[in-house]
């Protein structure tokens, strides 16, 4: 079975969507099912995109991406340190 990958957008979307159908008396296993996920899906997302809303979301992956860039970019200049140190001792 070929893994669907949801946006966090949808996720949050899809979580209000569930918080109301829960709300109204339908359960988790019903609701994950009509989602097609199953509830530790529900149970995951829950947790990780509880009380978010989809501009947090959506900033929440911009910082992600922007952390990655910066541990790349730190990643670099370690190499070059390390690099320009054994150029400075003649061990080439």
């Amino acid at each position: 079975m070929k893994s669907k990958r949801h946006t966090p957008e949808q996720v949050i979307k899809k979580l209000a969507e569930g918080d109301k159908l829960l709300n109204e008396g339908a359960t988790v296993a019903e609701v994950a099912r009509g989602f097609g996920i199953t509830t530790t899906t529900w149970w995951r997302w829950k947790n990780q995109y509880g009380g978010m809303k989809a501009n947090d979301a959506k900033r929440l992956k911009e910082l992600e991406n922007e952390n990655k860039k910066l541990k790349n970019i730190i990643g670099d200049q370690a190499l070059d340190i390390a690099m320009l140190k054994e150029l400075a001792e003649g061990n080439f």
